[in-house]
């Protein structure tokens, strides 16, 4: 089985926390141990966030802003790289073409951003449509996707299970602009939707949970 597995920088980068991202480095090889192929994708969470409003206020543009938030997230994906040691894959690579390769010889990978005007959630989806994934389970700082933002609406219901359908029905933004953060980034649910990958977003205050996806096991929102 071979597996996609987006970590949050809302999870272990905002603020970073080394004790959460080297227990996402033991979950990785715990996969890999148990046969399966694994490839993560790490954002840069509230820290990528904060140079984009800075970048922002010099007077850069979007692009720039993008470029500063990308090298936020292959600095944490070099923090895993470097962690994983022999099992992992340094430099970091940063064109899904090369992890694909990677993944195919056998090694965990771990990736940030690729370029600008694209979120990390695009890029689990590219690499899992590359490498014909199985399963992409995407670990996020809320239990699953709700009816409304939870951070917002105390009455917002978790849902279960839905479709792509209904999930594109929930963006508050449905185009891409830097800094973009919500539950999933719309052109990421148009390749998912596009290649029909079951995905699966989970609590990853909880690694745990996506080793229980990964067993599907009942937990955090099934899209498919």
């Amino acid at each position: 089985m071979r597996l996609v597995v987006r970590i949050g920088g809302s999870v272990v980068a905002s603020p970073l926390d080394p004790t959460l991202i080297n227990r996402y480095v033991e979950l990785l090889v715990d996969l890999k141990r148990q046969g399966y192929e694994v490839a993560a994708v790490v954002g840069g969470g509230s820290l990528s966030r904060e140079l984009i409003r800075v970048a922002k206020s010099m007077g850069l543009g979007e692009s720039a802003q993008d470029n500063v938030a990308i090298s936020v997230s292959r600095v944490l994906a070099q923090l895993f790289g470097l962690k994983l040691g022999r099992s992992g894959v340094l430099p970091v690579p940063t064109t899904v073409e090369v992890a694909a390769e990677l993944l195919e010889k056998g090694r965990v990978v771990v990736m940030g951003g690729l370029k600008p005007g694209m979120t990390t959630d695009t890029v689990a989806a590219l690499l899992a449509e590359r490498v014909r994934a199985d399963l992409l389970v995407k670990a996020t700082d809320q239990e699953g996707i709700y009816s409304r933002d939870p951070r917002r609406f105390p009455d917002a219901r978790k849902l279960d299970s839905l479709s792509f359908e209904d999930l594109s029905k929930l963006f508050e933004v449905d185009r891409y602009v830097a800094g973009i953060h919500q539950i999933v980034d719309p052109k990421a649910a148009r390749i998912l939707r596009r290649r029909k990958l079951k995905t699966v977003v989970v609590n990853g205050f909880r690694p745990e949970n996506v080793l229980l996806a990964v067993k599907g096991e009942r937990v955090g929102t099934v899209i498919s």
